[in-house]
């Protein structure tokens, strides 16, 4: 709440430079004395959320303790590689690339989506290309259910509902994207003795926005408590590139273009966020809609989708599953 006591867009407002300060000292105290490790790697999508982490982790460790990985494949934005590389060049950081394209091919990545798509559309194939999408779920009351929208060599635009398996086939040959860059942040992080910096905000961390040993694996996740506006805000006071700043948030993973609201949240990431934050804090819903600007009946269907994303996610968030309990063995130090 404001000063007022009117709940408003301000509640999600920060103290940036003391937020960085406080995550600067997290990091350090969870990679140099809690992991024992000498660094850190970020994966860099040229997106705000891994150029945040990547800025936070320079300041924390310094430049020079920070490796910075690019990994585009065969369908991945021009624009990503080429805001990564602007990004990791004004925080000076050391960076790779690493084409993951052969991977994915020789992976089944392509074939596999492809076949799952021709599920639904038959034709499907060579110079297509495609995304899956929500409906609107704010401006209806109709389930949430995934089309996929394909584009044919032609220019011709079709978008067809996805039935469960073409759904699920087609999700899981995806899911190898984020698989392999992740094996890749950890082969750098081990040859270098480094840790992996996750880069989620809360809202794709807590409404499970992740690849589960994929982009969800990390030793440290250093902004998954701070909601995208919160984030934004500390890229600013960071010197993140405006560019960067304003660049509307992507999947960058299906070979049309693609923004997270239409694969995802269904709504804008700002209002989500206000949603999100009303929702934690037990705020009235009509005082939630006057601050979204939605109606109390869509925020009531926001609140419901963020109960079914939690509950369909959970699995995400949860270790191994043992049929025993295992006694941890304390580890005893020398003084």
């Amino acid at each position: 709440m404001n000063k007022n006591g009117k709940f408003s867009p301000k509640v999600i407002e920060i103290d940036a430079t003391s937020v960085s300060r406080q995550i600067e000292e997290k990091i350090r105290d969870i990679v140099l004395r809690g992991l024992r490790r000498r660094g850190a790697v970020v994966g860099l999508s040229g997106g705000i959320d891994s150029s945040v982490a990547a800025a936070l982790c320079a300041k924390a460790l310094g430049k020079d303790r920070v490796l910075g990985l690019f990994m585009p494949e065969t369908e991945s934005s021009e624009e990503s590689l080429r805001l990564g590389r602007q990004l990791s060049e004004r925080l000076r950081i050391p960076a790779i690339t690493e084409n993951i394209a052969p991977t994915l091919e020789a992976l089944g990545c392509y074939r596999c989506r492809d076949e799952a798509i021709r599920k639904v559309i038959p034709e499907y194939g060579e110079g297509w290309k495609s995304k899956i999408v929500l409906p609107n779920l704010v401006d209806s009351s109709v389930y949430a259910l995934y089309s996929v929208v394909a584009q044919s060599p032609s220019g011709e635009t079709r978008r067809v509902r996805l039935t469960l398996e073409s759904y699920l086939g087609l999700v899981a040959a995806t899911n190898f994207k984020q698989r392999t860059r992740k094996m890749l942040e950890y082969y750098h992080a081990d040859r270098l003795w480094y840790a992996v910096a996750g880069t989620p905000n809360r809202l794709e961390y807590a409404q499970g926005f992740f690849v589960k040993n994929g982009d969800g694996a990390a030793d440290f996740k250093p902004i998954a408590h701070l909601y995208k506006s919160q984030v934004v805000q500390l890229g600013r006071y960071l010197g993140v590139p405006e560019e960067i700043l304003l660049r509307p948030p992507t999947t960058d993973t299906y070979s049309l273009e693609q923004s997270q609201e239409e694969f995802y949240f269904s709504l804008p990431l700002a209002t989500m966020d206000l949603c999100l934050y009303g929702k934690n804090h037990g705020v009235p819903v009509a005082e939630v809609a006057g601050a979204a600007g939605l109606s109390a009946d869509q925020v009531q269907r926001v609140f419901t989708m963020i109960d079914s994303k939690l509950s369909a996610t959970r699995y995400l968030h949860l270790p191994p599953q043992l049929i025993e309990p295992v006694a941890e063995v304390a580890v005893s130090r020398s003084c």
